[in-house]
């Protein structure tokens, strides 16, 4: 199939800012905060714009902190990576498509992205949110904002909308399974640590989100357990944690258990902790885990090895290309996609779909 000049492929992503600057933190932050507004009940626009800049200000100071640590965020760059291994991967399996990202809350944007698509002649967009477990300020957020951007360009520049194409949960591609399990097995193995050590416990970080957005959207938690069970079968290991990286920036209910009230109550040497809803390394990786959590398991006489996020691992890069192969209904090796219920509308994907969800017998959420 050639599709050079008609279909794009857009990388979905979060976003966090490249430097350390204060005035671009605060924006990003106020972004974010905006974008979730209805966390906090029923304000009229000016309460809103004041109550997220109140919330900006005082979260600045701490991740302003963190970004001056690891020297700014490294998670731009990881999606330009990305994007460019991925155009690569694609025109080697024949399918000459575009592949740009987008980013929800820093640029460049996902109406840039858009922009640039339009003007390129785009006739076709694939929507491919960098998320593997879908989520309602995530996936959701970053596809509506896609659609919205396609419709209100094409109507700016007077012409016909592209079709818009889109995946949302793809965390059960066993390419992606065989990713996360090759990153742990390379970490434990550095760090010359057994998983069937008794005095070492595999420890899954997914990152935290609030319960309203379970209520009304995505299983997401499910997504996790259902993730972290087919890791742990991969790997061959029965017995595992799972807690949350929460950011109660609002004082609202989140999921648990969070990081902090779970690993107290464990008995280990050893922690091998796996950041598994992370795509990119960031601040919630980098500072989070590698300094935060690393020092509150030493309050507790335990160690941590923390397994890289593997986002450039040929898994992830497998995974990504075959959803897109599968979007354009040629030869690929996914699993089949099916009519996504998380979000339902036409070319809407997933490989979620219709089946029973997996879960451990212990999870949280049965």
């Amino acid at each position: 199939m050639n599709t050079q000049g008609t279909t794009e492929v857009h990388l979905l992503g979060f976003g966090e800012p490249e430097s350390a600057s204060r005035e671009e933190t605060l924006a990003y932050l106020e972004r974010i905060f905006l974008a979730n507004a209805t966390l906090d009940g029923n304000l009229g626009p000016e309460a809103v714009r004041q109550r997220c800049r109140e919330l900006a200000e005082r979260r600045a100071p701490g991740l302003l902190a963190d970004y001056e640590r690891i020297g700014g965020s490294p998670l731009i760059e990881q999606c330009r990576r990305q994007a460019a291994e991925l155009s690569e991967e694609l025109q080697r399996r024949g399918e000459p498509v575009v592949v740009r990202f987008g980013m929800q809350f820093t640029e460049p944007t996902i109406e840039q992205t858009v922009e640039a698509a339009l003007a390129a002649g785009a006739r076709r967009i694939i929507g491919l949110p960098l998320y593997p477990l879908c989520g309602a300020s995530t996936t959701l957020a970053a596809l509506s904002r896609l659609g919205n951007a396609v419709t209100g360009a094409a109507a700016a520049a007077e012409r016909e909308a592209p079709e818009v194409l889109e995946v949302t949960g793809w965390h059960s591609h066993p390419a992606f399974i065989d990713a996360v399990a090759l990153s742990i097995g390379e970490a434990v193995a550095g760090a010359n640590v057994a998983l069937d050590d008794p005095g070492t416990r595999l420890y899954f970080s997914a990152h935290g989100t609030p319960v309203k957005y379970l209520a009304e959207g995505p299983p997401y938690d499910r997504y996790v357990d259902e993730i972290c069970a087919l890791v742990a079968e991969r790997l061959g290991v029965s017995a595992y944690e799972i807690g949350y990286q929460n950011h109660s920036n609002r004082g609202i209910e989140w999921t648990t258990p969070s990081n902090e009230d779970l690993l107290p109550t464990l008995e280990a040497d050893t922690l091998v902790v796996v950041p598994i809803s992370f795509i990119h390394e960031q601040s919630e990786t980098l500072v989070e885990l590698d300094e935060d959590f690393a020092e509150l398991a030493g309050e507790h006489g335990m160690s941590i090895v923390r397994v890289p996020v593997p986002w450039a691992a040929d898994g992830v890069r497998t995974t990504l290309a075959d959803l897109v192969q599968s979007l354009l209904g040629t030869e690929s090796h996914s699993p089949p996609l099916r009519p996504c219920r998380c979000r339902e509308s036409d070319g809407t994907w997933c490989l979620n779909g219709d089946r029973q969800l997996k879960v451990r017998p212990t999870a949280l959420h049965p």
